[in-house]
């Protein structure tokens, strides 16, 4: 417990989320465009950089679409239209480890051509439909549930 007071006083202004250290079976970097849009990755950040998006397993169709479900979820609570969120897997249950990331690396070289090409057609769309959705003199931001909930005061779960 000390050590944890030391570190925390070291933060001194910053903003901490304290998490539990999950020893992962499988790892996966999720994005989501638009609330809507994902693609779930492989991920193995023991890897060096520029090996990190080979991994060594696949997930089942029916855990795709868990993961799915909960990158979806988060990012309609916290209402952004661009992020990551990973995912760690420890006997097959899955943890939100990172999910606050608005603006994550997609370049070529970190994330691979076939990430990168999903991710700049995916951005580009996302941007045409929200530009044909524009109402003008209206309110065209996404606002997530967690700030729609602050907003009107009401219990946030």
């Amino acid at each position: 417990m000390e050590d944890f007071f030391t570190k925390h006083g070291e933060t001194g202004q910053l903003v901490m989320l304290l998490q539990e250290e999950i020893v992962f079976d499988e790892y996966y970097r999720c994005y989501c465009i638009g609330g809507k849009y994902v693609r779930i990755m492989p991920y193995e950040p023991r890897n060096p950089h520029h090996l990190r998006y080979v991994a060594g397993f696949t997930p089942s169709p029916e855990r795709l679409k868990q993961m799915e479900e909960i990158v979806l979820r988060i990012n309609h609570y916290l209402g952004y239209d661009f992020n990551t969120v990973e995912l760690a897997l420890r006997d097959g249950v899955p943890y939100a480890i990172d999910f606050c990331n608005p603006a994550p690396d997609a370049e070529l070289t970190s994330v691979g051509q076939d990430n990168f090409d999903w991710v700049v057609e995916t951005a580009a769309n996302y941007a045409i439909e929200r530009a044909m959705e524009h109402k003008e003199g209206m309110d065209n931001l996404t606002w997530g549930e967690y700030i729609k909930r602050s907003a009107s005061k009401k219990k946030l779960i």
